[in-house]
């Protein structure tokens, strides 16, 4: 009976413990149902707030997760959220970031603004500061702006916190110094049209971070803008302008300006491209302001495409292969498709991916077309052949067979500044770095022609100085393109190369004979088995220099050589051109963000002067992008 009665009541105690379990099952599916019905899909756009254009590879996570997803090449995004809480983080270099709350909307629209700092933000330091960084301020700007009604207060310095494992690499650059023009008279360079080192300065500025001084390459910024010179009216593919005045920072010197204007070839008047996109996708590239911005910046190029023009890709990380065989630019979906695929992982074999994709544009080679390796990395290669030195060497075995290279930069923390201009140089092809959506936009889509096809290559110039008119000179920026006087006439030496539309621009400052300049030349001995004596003609005459270029067609081997006498003759400050005030402008703030011993009595303020009154059309709004970084460089400077 005991047995019974134990039996019956275990009997119970299951009963009570099913229905417990039964209940709880009722409840996590109640929850899971409740959960279900709050996730959601939420989409939108995201573009520009001040041009309204749209911003594709923007980074947009779920705050407090991993999860998150990048706009397209339209600036769309879908991304399911799990309740109305849910706060999205949308994030794009360039750019200030956003958090919004999903809400109960099921499409949320985003407009970015550009993070560029303006001295409106920084006039009264000691209200807008923290007493800590106010303490480290030095430095006082000690005029006033009339026309902004802006008031010049102390220019705060601050120390910005180092990036975490920084490895970024830049070569060495020794300034150019004052010649003596009669021991010294022939002044020879290649031109320079890579423009990497202005993008990358105002990464660094962006940022709050003063630029190494490596990183400043004074000609590429000068030569990132482009200035209003005439079209080539002869068989030349460029025209030569010059323009002599004061400097700006030195009034007892002159500057002289040098610009070239390429012959603009319109778009339907180009040869077909063969293209191969040489595309890292190791997992350094993993960061939004790398693969994904590569990614959104090559559809914009692919948009550019036509019928008659081809595309391969190639990528790389542990290995290469090829993802993309050569396929027509009519065929846009199949290219950007390819594209989309793209993730990063793995190391990275960049040498493996440069002899593939050469490969890959050889054996789709157009005769008398723009065949081209477009290089996308941070530069870090480490595996296989990664040495610069045997790069160098492999890249200019690679150009004998007509295969130009386009070098894009991306990203921060390691990028590889030095190698990657280095290829580019020895490539026969340029170098830019692509900091934001609108840098790739005016790379692939405002520079197409100069970016991509080549009117002249091995351009060098010399200019021979008449020592009865020039004391001292000293060529600004160009360190690392001077070449021997012997190698002008040498057309196995190589030189840069110019596309169609774009223009190069140079800027000596010039020591006047008998100018009571404060500027010396370094001083050499006597020679003691030859004396230099001076033309009689060279006095009575009133050329100041007599300027020689050589250039090559972009298939031809044998140079072409122009010539151009330049008049000792200066013209008034006040008449000086928008061209010349705005380079003078750039070529001052490049020396005061390298702190050079030459910049004189240069500041920001005169820079801002300077270049706010010589604008010009500015139909991308490029300077005045300029004038304001200008504005705020007083936060990473210390005022000289």
């Amino acid at each position: 009976m005991e047995s019974l009665w134990r039996w019956h009541h275990a009997g119970n105690q299951n009963i009570k413990a099913m229905k417990k379990n039964l209940y709880l099952l009722l409840a996590l599916l109640l929850f899971g149902l409740t959960a279900t019905a709050q996730s959601r899909t939420i989409t939108g756009t995201v573009t520009d707030a001040g041009a309204g254009n749209p911003l594709p590879g923007v980074s947009i996570i779920i705050k407090g997760t991993s999860k998150g997803i990048s706009t397209d090449q339209h600036g769309k995004y879908s991304l399911a959220i799990p309740n109305d809480k849910a706060t999205l983080v949308f994030r794009y270099i360039g750019y200030k970031t956003q958090e919004l709350k999903a809400g109960k909307q099921d499409v949320l629209d985003v407009k970015l603004q550009l993070d560029t700092h303006t001295l409106h933000e920084v006039v009264v330091v000691e209200q807008s500061m923290s007493r800590a960084v106010a303490g480290k301020v030095a430095g006082v700007f000690s005029r006033r702006d009339a026309a902004q009604n802006i008031t010049y207060g102390p220019a705060p310095i601050f120390d910005a916190a180092p990036m975490v494992h920084n490895t970024e690499n830049y070569d060495f650059i020794k300034e150019s110094s004052f010649l003596d023009a009669q021991k010294n008279p022939l002044s020879t360079f290649s031109i320079d049209v890579d423009n990497a080192s202005y993008s990358n300065v105002r990464r660094f500025l962006n940022q709050g971070q003063r630029p190494p001084a490596d990183a400043v390459r004074i000609e590429e910024m000068v030569n990132y803008f482009n200035y209003d010179y005439p079209q080539p009216t002869d068989d030349a593919p460029f025209s030569v302008t010059t323009e002599l005045s004061a400097c700006p920072w030195n009034k007892d010197n002159q500057l002289l300006h040098i610009g070239l204007q390429g012959k603009r070839v319109p778009t339907d008047k180009l040869p077909p491209s063969n293209l191969v996109f040489l595309i890292d996708v190791s997992g350094s590239m993993f960061s939004p302001d790398k693969l994904p911005l590569v990614k959104a910046g090559l559809k914009l190029l692919v948009e550019e495409l036509r019928p008659q023009d081809k595309v391969s890709m190639v990528v790389y990380a542990g290995a290469a292969g090829l993802v993309l065989p050569s396929t027509s630019g009519k065929d846009k979906k199949k290219i950007i498709e390819a594209l989309d695929q793209l993730e990063a992982g793995g190391s990275t074999a960049g040498g493996a991916g440069i002899n593939l994709a050469y490969k890959v544009a050889e054996d789709n080679f157009m005769k008398g077309g723009n065949n081209r390796v477009i290089l996308a990395s941070d530069g870090d290669f480490n595996v296989g052949v990664s040495s610069d030195s045997e790069l160098q060497r492999l890249i200019e075995k690679k150009r004998e067979t007509g295969v130009f290279l386009t070098v894009l930069g991306f990203g921060t923390g390691n990028l590889k500044d030095s190698r990657m201009e280095q290829l580019a140089n020895k490539g026969n092809g340029n170098y830019a770095y692509i900091d934001n959506i609108r840098e790739a936009q005016k790379v692939f889509v405002n520079e197409f022609g100069g970016t991509l096809f080549t009117i002249a290559k091995d351009v060098k110039l010399q200019l021979e100085f008449n020592p009865a008119k020039v004391k001292a000179y000293r060529l600004i920026g160009y360190e690392n393109r001077a070449l021997a006087n012997e190698e002008f006439n040498d057309d196995k030496k190589d030189a840069g190369d110019m596309g169609s539309g774009h223009t190069v621009t140079a800027l000596y400052e010039i020591v006047p004979t008998g100018a009571t300049s404060d500027t010396q030349a370094g001083t050499v001995d006597a020679l003691k088995y030859q004396k230099t004596t001076l033309d009689p003609k060279a006095k009575s005459s009133d050329e100041m220099l007599t300027m020689k270029l050589r250039y090559k067609e972009p298939d031809g081997e044998t140079s072409r050589l122009m010539t151009k006498t330049v008049n000792s003759q200066a013209i008034p400050t006040d008449q000086t051109s928008d061209n010349f005030r705005f380079s003078a402008a750039v070529a001052a703030c490049g020396m005061l963000l390298r702190d050079s011993e030459h910049k004189g009595n240069a500041s920001f303020p005169m820079v801002l002067d300077l270049a706010k009154n010589a604008r010009g059309k500015d139909e991308e709004g490029y300077r005045i992008e300029f004038v304001n970084l200008v504005k705020s460089m007083g936060l990473v400077s210390d005022g000289r």
